[in-house]
């Protein structure tokens, strides 16, 4: 594509051509039930796809615009591993083939999850390409530690073929409600010059407060969140994409005890929050693909280039606040290649408040991860990650445990005003498959964390630096939307009270390795 661009080539027809979910072997043969799937399927339509490039006929060819398109198709969950090539050159023109390969996109029936020695699971009725528009529908009946709930949630990634996205959802759960209505034109590329956005959610819980993987209290939240925003670009410019972003964000949370339950040390103050924000960010434009990192068997991208956002608000009770208050939200993040194939990436986040002349609700939180290659089919990762809160409000504690990375420890075995996990995990990646439904990695791993500090809801009990090992299988989806990876775990902590069980079972879906 660099040589067509170089030599002033335009774009001519565009094809789009839908790959099947399962191919035929080497010998032309093709399981029946796979055959039936390959026709129960609804094939993504063009015009869904035609939507998402950025690139038409007529223009010059851009090779950086042809990546970009690839980038943005592989977060599209009803297709994989899409592909833009030239076909056809004639006339100063050249023809552009976009394939990709399709996904079986309906998910009925039963999930199940196990971390931190507790439960969840449901029924799911989820189509993630209705009617191959590329919209998703979700009906959940579901159970986690915390509640059970019922979930309908629509989502439509590009209203009537456009860069418009809308995104509603209402759930109802034993222990109160939640709905959300989202619409947004985003910056959905790095030349894009302008976005809009509002969003309108409300929801009342009881959250639960945990110690050493028990519950032992409770209180009521009800919240309520509105924004609506507008941004501008001058688009990609010497490598870099800087936007800003103006808008208007309405956040109140209210707390109370509840019958039934115990109430913790000190209940939450109540925050009501109605502020004006200004955003400054930017992207620059150095991006990598690479296999068999956070995934097995799927292309993945990696942004090397620095990304780094600022946003400051004001507060009032002029504006319906119930204090005068300075919001701040900085992060940061940039990777490194080193050597020949090591990559090493670091992010940096800080969210806080200024009132009355101190900093309230303070949270610094920093991440690495550093992937080192061993040999053609395996990876060594080492994860580094800790966060410090500064007068932290009270529904803000920081916890630490099986569901959160240290996994030979029950969920939330620990909280306080700081916490920090060290992972180093050896990964294997086979070139093995399940019935051609998910490819087959493991894992070795060694996890080291802790939390520190004091928290207003209730003392909690520290045993110090705790370490687990273990091992695991991974299997990562083929042919399904999900895209996700099912981890299987056995994980065995080396510290810790005696009581504790010095065997952890952990089954769970997440969206890396």
């Amino acid at each position: 594509m660099q040589e067509l661009e170089a030599q002033g080539y335009r774009i001519g027809k565009i094809k789009v051509r839908n790959l099947p979910i399962f191919e035929k072997d080497h010998d032309g043969e093709l399981p029946a039930l796979y055959g039936l799937a390959n026709k129960l399927h609804v094939d993504t339509r063009d015009s869904v796809i035609e939507s998402q490039l950025l690139f038409s006929r007529g223009e010059p060819v851009s090779e950086r615009l042809v990546e970009e398109t690839e980038r943005n198709l592989r977060d599209l969950r009803y297709i994989r591993e899409p592909d833009v090539k030239a076909v056809n050159c004639h006339d100063g023109l050249v023809d552009l083939e976009v394939s990709a390969r399709e996904v079986w996109t309906t998910n009925p029936g039963a999930s199940f999850e196990r971390s931190g020695g507790s439960n969840a699971g449901g029924i799911k009725l989820e189509e993630l390409n209705l009617f191959g528009r590329g919209k998703q529908l979700t009906f959940e009946l579901a159970t986690d530690p915390d509640r059970s709930f019922y979930t309908v949630h629509w989502r439509d990634p590009d209203v009537r073929d456009s860069r418009w996205v809308h995104d509603l959802a209402f759930s109802d759960s034993n222990d109160g409600y939640a709905w959300r209505a989202e619409f947004e034109r985003p910056f959905y590329s790095l030349d894009t010059r302008w976005s809009f956005g509002t969003a309108l959610q409300q929801d009342q819980s009881v959250e639960p407060v945990y110690r050493q993987g028990e519950r032992v209290a409770g209180y009521g939240r009800q919240s309520e969140f509105g924004e609506i925003r507008y941004g501008w670009s001058d688009g990609l410019s010497n490598g870099w994409s800087r936007r800003v972003t103006a808008g208007f964000r309405r956040e109140h949370a209210t707390f109370d005890a509840v019958p039934d339950e115990a109430a913790p040390a000190t209940l939450p103050a109540d925050r009501l929050l109605d502020y004006p924000f200004l955003r400054f960010e930017g992207v620059q434009d150095d991006y990598e693909t690479i296999s068999n990192r956070d995934q097995i068997a799927r292309t993945e991208d990696q942004l090397f280039g620095t990304r780094y956002a600022l946003e400051i608000g004001w507060s009032s009770p002029a504006l319906g606040a119930d204090r005068d208050a300075l919001l701040a939200h900085a992060e940061a993040s940039r990777g490194w290649r080193i050597a020949d194939d090591d990559a090493l990436f670091a992010d940096l986040k800080l969210t806080t408040r200024f009132e009355s002349g101190a900093v309230a609700d303070g949270l610094l939180s920093a991440g690495t991860r550093y992937y080192h290659p061993t040999g053609a089919r395996g990876v060594f990762f080492a994860g580094l990650s800790a966060a410090a809160g500064h007068a932290l409000d009270a529904d803000h504690e920081l916890a630490i445990g099986g569901d959160t990375g240290l996994r030979g420890y029950p969920l939330r075995f620990q909280a306080g005003s700081g916490t920090a996990l060290l992972t180093l995990e050896q990964r294997y990646f086979t070139k093995y498959t399940l019935w051609r439904l998910a490819n087959v990695g493991a894992a070795v791993f060694f996890d080291m964390g802790r939390a520190w500090g004091e928290t207003p809801l209730g003392p909690s009990e520290h045993h110090g630096l705790l370490k687990d090992v273990g091992f695991g299988l991974r299997l990562g989806s083929t042919s399904s939307a999900l895209g996700n990876v099912l981890h299987i775990d056995v994980a065995f902590p080396l510290d810790g009270p005696r009581n504790l069980d010095q065997v952890q079972f952990l089954v769970k879906t997440k969206r890396s390795f």
